[in-house]
């Protein structure tokens, strides 16, 4: 068996609970909001924090969200996705979790308001920052390590 199979057959992929993957998610970070927009399946970069069980979004483009993600309906929601890992490729370690939930603006300065100096603002100066909130309805995760 050559070194690379017997390093491969060390490892497992282990689920991981609902608490485990809000805790994995409880740092915030960069991860990515998956839809499927008026050109098909998107999947763009956000950065996220945790607040209440549920995952606050920081975006880009308002625009873009604003076109694809409202219904103009009140209390309707387009259904998301929430995706984040962290992964050593050289190790062949790390771990993805997936939310799905509604997707709902934060469009009062009252929603917006306690997120305004949480490090989820835009990376381009001048670009204004968007909010928006998702409360998971499923979450569903995994880990790779070694045994």
């Amino acid at each position: 068996m050559a070194d690379d199979e017997a390093d491969d057959a060390r490892r497992v992929i282990e689920l991981l609970s609902e608490a485990e993957c809000l805790e994995l998610l409880g740092a915030g970070g960069l991860g990515r909001l998956v839809y499927n927009g008026r050109y098909g399946p998107t999947a763009l970069p956000i950065v996220y924090k945790i607040d209440e069980g549920s995952i606050v979004l920081g975006t880009w483009d308002p625009v873009l969200f604003d076109e694809d993600l409202r219904t103009g309906i009140s209390e309707a929601e387009y259904q998301v996705a929430v995706e984040a890992d962290q992964i050593d490729v050289e190790a062949r370690e790390g771990w993805i979790v997936l939310a799905q939930g509604a997707a709902h603006h934060l469009d009062t300065e009252a929603e917006r308001a306690p997120f305004t100096d949480a490090g989820l603002e835009p990376w381009i100066e001048g670009v204004s920052a968007h909010y928006i909130r998702v409360n998971p309805t499923r979450i569903w995760g995994n880990r790779t390590r070694k045994a």
